[in-house]
């Protein structure tokens, strides 16, 4: 369905060939080999000061239009990697294919797997105003950072000094009428036990469990919508099954990414023959509770069940009792709203990651906060669950939050500008979502920051989509947001 010369022949067309240049180059997270080169070699083909620092990020300089010389320079800044989610139907390499991607009415959306808007179109965008002759602009530094959907490790990696701009526009916000002046920070939770198997037994059955057909999402954007978890709601179907059922669990597989609500999940499990009947009833009985509770969010959602192979081997039962508890105690989902400003969630959790298999029981979440103490208050309240029966935590790719300037000097610019453009007033806002400015401003404190782009809808799952109209309203404002400042 890949209908690339369609998306090039919309407006603006040079910033949606650049978008499907850049969709042609395979560039999951921690695998940006490939698009660092592309970059590269696109800066210097049009003869522009480029730079690939230690860490990986480009860096390319564009010296100001005629007249403009002596305005500020302008940091353009947008991240190169993306998101790597597919369905589980669809049958898709990351790390060799380009994006399938087609226009879908007043969208463009992929073939069943995430599009790489986020932050692809920013970085079409800023490929565009380098490659223009006829776009009044100050001195550009564009920073094409790596890995920010996995660690920003990109951003955590900038050498301080590289950068000599003092005005930053971040292009990835995913919503066409808001400025986002400040973020929230995030840390890992990684978990970590063994468990002991012993033979699976002779006189049981074994079933394979599917959860399938959430929206899942941007764990940070969207975990105030109350969507489905697959990780959890997998528990839940199996909590509470040791005994009366004899159920013995050989493997479980949820989830893929930290950073998106889990979509789906699978679990293989034993249950012993005199109790086959009763089990069935029972998991009909939680099933259609969970399909209940959930029809207006999740329409899609299918939990299925059927018999399959019996497994060598399942899980000992007491280790099985302490991975439903601590999967069952972890929080999950909004921790805290922010007080002091309407609609905003201040701390969360995302259980993102379940596996069961081999010995091992391993978990990954992700857990935000716009204030520091906030983060690590939901780190210790998920460290707590999992400690509690013996699994090992380990915190890791800690980022800071990006405090909200209120007073910032850029803001005033672009909130007139907006309003002088659109007839209307842009929404300034925070938001629940991990942004490269925080660390950035730690690089370089006094960096005057804000961050816009167009509306981009799932994030982070195979249903991303943008908005065709947004895209050249985006652009519009970004233009004219280079004559001003």
């Amino acid at each position: 369905m890949n209908s690339s010369t369609e998306i090039r022949q919309l407006q603006p067309q040079s910033l949606w060939n650049n978008f499907a240049n850049l969709n042609e180059v395979p560039r999951p997270s921690k695998h940006e080999e490939r698009v660092i080169e592309f970059m590269r070699q696109f800066g210097e083909n049009l003869g522009l000061d480029t730079i690939v620092d230690s860490t990986g990020n480009v860096i390319i300089r564009k010296p100001a239009s005629p007249g403009m010389e002596g305005r500020p320079t302008v940091i353009l800044q947008s991240h190169l990697d993306m998101v790597h989610q597919k369905n589980a139907d669809t049958n898709f390499d990351f790390n060799s294919e380009g994006i399938r991607s087609y226009v879908d009415g007043e969208w463009v959306t992929a073939e069943g797997t995430t599009l790489g808007a986020d932050n692809g179109i920013g970085v079409a965008a800023i490929m565009t105003l380098l490659q223009s002759q006829d776009i009044p602009h100050p001195p550009l530094e564009a920073l094409f950072t790596i890995d920010e959907e996995t660690g920003m490790t990109g951003a955590k990696g900038l050498t301080e000094g590289m950068l000599k701009g003092k005005i930053l526009l971040n292009l990835d916000s995913e919503q066409d009428d808001e400025l986002t002046i400040g973020c929230a920070g995030g840390i890992d939770s990684n978990t970590f036990m063994k468990y002991t198997e012993e033979p699976a037994p002779k006189d049981g059955t074994a079933f394979q469990l599917r959860i399938r057909g959430l929206k899942g999402g941007h764990s940070g954007l969207d975990i105030h919508l109350g969507r489905g978890n697959a990780n959890k709601l997998m528990n839940r179907l199996l909590y509470n099954t040791t005994e009366p059922f004899g159920l013995r669990v050989t493997s479980i597989d949820g989830g893929s990414l930290r950073n998106a609500i889990p979509r789906e999940s699978t679990a293989m499990v034993v249950v012993l023959n005199k109790h086959k009947t009763d089990f069935l009833e029972a998991f009909g009985r939680r099933k259609g509770d969970i399909l209940r509770e959930f029809k207006s969010i999740e329409p899609d959602l299918a939990i299925d069940i059927e018999e399959t192979t019996m497994p060598h081997k399942v899980m000992a039962a007491a280790d099985q009792d302490k991975v439903f508890n601590a999967i069952y105690a972890v929080p999950n989902g909004v921790f805290r709203m922010a007080p002091d400003i309407p609609g905003l969630v201040e701390t969360s959790s995302s259980l993102a990651r379940v596996i069961v298999r081999d010995g091992e029981f391993i978990t990954q979440s992700l857990q935000r906060s716009s204030i520091e103490s906030g983060k690590m208050d939901v780190a210790y309240a998920v460290r707590a669950a999992f400690e509690s029966v013996g699994a090992k935590v380990e915190n890791g790719g800690s980022y800071p939050g990006w405090a909200p300037n209120p007073k910032s000097a850029i803001l005033q610019v672009m909130e007139g500008l907006y309003q002088d453009l659109f007839g209307d007033k842009p929404q300034v806002a925070a938001c629940h979502a991990g942004l490269e400015c925080g660390i950035i401003s730690e690089h370089y404190p006094g960096l005057d920051m804000i961050s816009f782009g167009p509306t981009i809808r799932h994030p982070h799952s195979p249903d991303e989509k943008v908005h065709i109209a947004s895209v050249e309203k985006f652009w519009t404002y970004l233009k004219e947001a280079l004559r001003q400042v």
